[in-house]
C-alpha cells in the first residue's frame, strides 16, 4: 500500500478516560476482530491491566478502513499507557505516530498526565486531535471540556468531536477524522532501511519480538538486521504486523507498523528507543531521541522462605524479559538475608512487579519501603551514588548528601489549593507558579524531593482534594541538603532493611513515629524487646516491647515467701538466658509501616 493510504496513530489520554474502550469500538468498526472473539479491553492482554482498568504495556494494531471517499486506509494504532511512570514508553510510541487522538473524559475534564502527554505530542511535532468522551455520563459537561480544550491547543470547541466509545456514539467520525486530519508518512522507499523500535516483549520460541515503525526503506525476513545503539546482529526468525494476533507477512515497508522477531535472548541487546536497520549498507545515522531508561525508585525483595531465592531470580529474569526498565542485583540483608535490591520507574511500577511476582509466579515475598538513589560527596572530594541506606557511608567521611528533586505540577479545582499548599511544605515542597486555567481549575506548579513524593504523597493529596486533584512529575536536579541515616534497632540488633535516609530536621519525630508503630506491629516475645531509632550512635527514640507473663506462682499456694522468691528469680534467669539466644520475627507490615508515617497526625 503506498505511504499517503496509510495513518499512523496514537491514543493518548489520562487513566480511565476510555482508551482502551475506543480501542475495543475501532477494532469492530474496522471488523479487525471478529465478533465471536470480541471482548472488552482487548489489547490490554495482561489480567491486572484488565482489573485495574490501566494500560501498563503499549501495544500495536492494524485496521483496514474503507473511508467515505470510497478509498481503503490502513490505519495502525499504537495504544500508549496511561500512567506518569511510563512516560518514556508514551514518547517513544509518539514518535512512530504522525498524529495523536487526544480522548478527555467530559465528566474529569483535562487531567495532569494529558497535560504531559499533550506536550510530549507537540514536542514530537505531531497532529493532535481533541475528542471529548463519556457525553452519555449524567456528570458530563462536554460543552465546558470542549472549551478547556480550545483554550489549551487552539481547536476551536465547536469543531471537537464529542462522542461515547462505550455506546459507540461518534465512534465513525473519530475514524473518519483520522484519515482526514492525520498527514501521511513521509519516509524515504529508496533509503537504507531504518526502524524504531517503540516497544518489545520476550517470547520463548522467537526471543525478544521488537515492535517497529519502519521510518525508511524495506524489511524483508532474509536480510540479516543490526541494533544500532548496541550493535548486536540477528537474522530474524519472523517480520509481521499485528492484528490485534501477531500475523507473518513478506515485508515491512517504509510508513508501516508491525514486529520483527529478533531471536535474541536478553532485553539488554534490544532496547526501547533504539532503530534496527540492515546489517549490510545499513543506515549510517540512528533515529534520535534514544535513551536508556533510569529507575527512580528501589527497594529491596526477598523471599519469605529463604530456600525460595532461585526462584524469585528466576522470576525477576523472566519478568525483564517483558520490562526492559527493571533492573536489579542480588544484596543481602541481616534481618532478612539473601534478595535484590530492585530499581522502578515509579511506585506504581513497583506495585505492578510486586504483585506480578507473586501472581504470575506464585512467590511469597517480603519488599522493603522504597528508597531514591542519593548522591554522597565524601571529604576526600569523591562521590559515590547509594540507592539503600544501608550503603551509606560513616557520618564522619561525608561532606555532604544530595537527594533528587522533582519538578511537579497538580491540576486541582481551585477550592483544594490550601490543603494541597500546606501538604507539600510539610513534605519540604517549594512553591514555583500557580496558572489558572479557567475560573475553577488550576495547575499549581512546585518543587519537591523525590523522597518526599513517593512515601504516601499521592494518597493524601487525593484525600484532600477529594480524589479531584491529578499529579505529574519530573526529574529536575540534585540538589545537597542536611540528610542523615535513621537506623532501627530491636533487641539492640539493627535492622538494615528498616533503615531509612531523613532530613535531620524530621529525624526525631520520623523516630518517634516508627518506634510507636512497630511496638503495636512486632509481636509479643517471651522476653522484653526494646526497640530504638537512632542517628549515628545518638538513640533519640525508645519503646519497649513488654514479655508475655506466666504466672509462675500458680502453683504455690501456702508456705514460705522464700519459696516464691526462688521461683521468680528461676524465671528472671531462664528470660536473661531468652533474651541473649532469641531471635524477633520483623512482620511484613513493619517494613511497610515506613510508607505511612504521616506529618501530622
Amino acid at each position: 500500500m503506498t505511504q499517503s493510504h496509510i495513518r499512523n496513530f496514537s491514543i493518548i489520554a489520562h487513566v480511565d478516560h476510555g482508551k482502551s474502550t475506543l480501542a475495543d469500538r475501532m477494532l469492530e468498526m474496522t471488523q479487525t476482530v471478529a465478533d465471536r472473539k470480541m471482548q472488552a479491553q482487548l489489547l490490554d492482554s495482561m489480567d491486572l491491566e484488565r482489573e485495574r482498568g490501566v494500560t501498563i504495556k503499549a501495544s500495536a494494531v492494524r485496521m483496514m478502513y474503507k473511508a467515505k471517499d470510497g478509498e481503503t486506509y490502513m490505519i495502525n494504532l499504537i495504544d500508549t499507557p496511561g500512567h506518569v511512570d511510563f512516560t518514556y514508553e508514551v514518547s517513544r510510541a509518539l514518535q512512530a505516530c504522525e498524529g495523536a487522538l487526544l480522548v478527555v473524559d467530559a465528566s474529569q475534564g483535562i487531567e495532569a498526565q494529558t497535560l504531559t502527554n499533550v506536550y510530549l505530542a507537540l514536542e514530537q511535532d505531531l497532529e493532535v486531535l481533541p475528542v471529548v468522551n463519556k457525553i452519555d455520563l449524567p456528570a458530563a459537561q462536554p460543552d465546558e471540556v470542549a472549551q478547556e480544550l480550545e483554550n489549551l491547543i487552539g481547536t476551536p470547541a465547536e469543531e471537537i468531536l464529542r462522542i461515547s466509545a462505550k455506546s459507540g456514539i461518534g465512534v465513525a467520525d473519530v475514524l473518519e477524522l483520522v484519515v482526514k486530519e492525520v498527514p501521511p508518512p513521509t519516509g524515504n522507499e529508496d533509503a537504507p532501511a531504518r526502524a524504531l523500535v517503540f516497544d518489545s516483549h520476550y517470547d520463548v520460541y522467537k526471543g525478544v519480538v521488537a515492535y517497529v515503525r519502519v521510518v525508511d526503506g524495506e524489511f524483508k525476513p532474509r536480510d540479516q538486521f543490526q541494533l544500532m545503539a548496541t550493535h548486536a546482529k540477528f537474522d530474524p526468525v519472523e517480520i509481521g504486523v499485528f492484528n490485534p494476533v501477531m500475523v507473518p507477512v513478506e515485508s515491512l515497508k517504509a510508513g508501516e507498523v508491525g514486529y520483527i522477531a529478533t531471536g535474541l535472548k536478553t532485553m539488554q541487546e534490544c532496547r526501547v528507543g533504539d532503530t534496527i536497520t540492515l546489517a549490510n549498507k545499513g543506515a549510517e545515522k540512528p533515529l534520535p531521541g534514544y535513551k536508556q531508561v533510569k529507575p527512580m525508585v528501589f527497594a529491596g525483595i526477598y523471599p519469605t522462605d529463604n530456600d525460595d531465592y532461585p526462584e524469585l531470580r528466576d522470576a525477576l529474569e523472566k519478568l525483564q524479559l517483558n520490562d526492559a526498565s527493571l533492573v536489579y542485583e542480588p544484596e543481602t540483608s541481616q534481618a532478612l538475608n539473601f534478595g535484590f535490591r530492585v530499581g522502578f520507574l515509579g511506585l506504581f511500577h513497583m506495585e505492578i512487579v510486586q504483585e506480578r511476582l507473586e501472581r504470575e509466579y506464585d512467590l511469597d515475598i517480603l519488599a522493603t519501603a522504597p528508597s531514591v538513589k542519593y548522591e554522597v560527596i565524601k571529604k576526600d572530594g569523591t562521590s559515590i551514588f547509594i540507592d539503600s541506606p544501608a550503603q551509606m557511608p560513616d557520618e564522619n567521611v561525608i561532606a555532604e548528601v544530595r537527594e533528587p528533586w522533582m519538578k511537579i505540577q497538580i491540576y486541582t479545582p481551585q477550592n483544594y489549593i490550601g490543603g494541597i499548599m500546606d501538604l507539600v511544605i510539610k513534605k519540604r515542597g517549594e512553591v514555583v507558579t500557580t496558572e489558572y486555567l479557567d475560573a475553577n481549575r488550576v495547575i499549581l506548579h512546585y518543587l519537591m524531593p523525590l523522597s518526599e513524593v513517593i512515601v504516601d504523597f499521592y494518597d493524601r493529596l487525593k484525600s484532600i482534594s477529594q480524589g479531584y486533584a491529578s499529579l505529574d512529575y519530573q526529574l529536575d536536579d540534585y540538589r545537597a541538603d542536611d540528610l542523615v541515616k535513621l537506623d532501627v534497632l530491636v533487641n539492640n540488633e539493627p535492622i538494615d532493611a528498616l533503615a531509612m535516609i531523613v532530613h535531620r530536621d524530621h529525624a526525631y519525630h520520623k523516630g518517634q513515629k516508627l518506634v510507636s508503630k512497630l511496638k503495636e506491629l512486632i509481636p509479643r516475645q517471651m522476653f522484653a524487646v526494646p526497640v530504638q531509632a537512632a542517628v549515628g550512635k545518638r538513640v533519640i527514640s525508645r519503646a519497649n516491647i513488654s514479655a508475655m507473663r506466666k504466672d509462675v506462682l500458680a502453683k504455690c499456694y501456702g508456705g514460705d515467701i522464700t519459696r516464691k522468691k526462688k521461683l521468680l528469680e528461676k524465671q528472671k534467669k531462664g528470660k536473661k538466658r531468652m533474651k541473649m539466644v532469641g531471635a524477633v520475627e520483623v512482620p511484613q507490615e513493619a517494613f511497610m509501616a515506613l510508607l505511612s508515617l504521616d506529618d501530622d497526625d
